[in-house]
């Protein structure tokens, strides 16, 4: 693969469009709508494209460690969000108007129980074995 082909590789999973990304890794404007289409039939450069598109979807993706993160911090208080309050002004007048909170009880207790989840303490499956006792020795019984 050529330096103008990696540029051009590049920046197509930026744009998607051939033709620009042909101008801007330096091919001639006059040439740029032929040599785009012809590199995107190439597998050496199908198979980099397909490696760069991979790279930008995993980047799109929270990992668990991220997701874990932004629990503990629901669970520790640390996060804020802002929530639309109406409040009265006086007159039978009133406004929204933004405010910042810490995440409620109950966003905290489900971030424990998502969390224990994902990290295996906290089983979903409850099994529960009855035991349904059996007399005998009823034959034997005086009326």
């Amino acid at each position: 693969m050529t330096p103008k082909q990696k540029r051009f590789c590049l920046e197509y999973a930026n744009s998607g469009n051939a033709t620009e990304s042909a101008i801007k890794a330096g091919y001639s404007q006059k040439t740029a709508y032929s040599i785009g289409q012809e590199n995107l039939k190439k597998p050496e450069l199908q198979k980099f494209l397909q490696e760069l598109a991979d790279q930008i979807a995993s980047a799109k993706i929270a990992t668990a460690k991220e997701m874990q993160e932004v629990l503990t911090s629901i669970i520790r208080q640390e996060l804020y969000e802002e929530v639309i309050v109406v409040e009265g002004c006086g007159d039978g007048i009133s406004e929204a108007v933004t405010k910042t909170k810490r995440p409620s009880t109950r966003d905290a207790i489900k971030a424990i129980e998502t969390l224990a989840k994902m990290q295996g303490i906290f089983d979903t499956k409850t099994n529960v074995n009855l035991v349904i006792p059996v007399f005998s020795g009823e034959d034997n019984l005086e009326e």
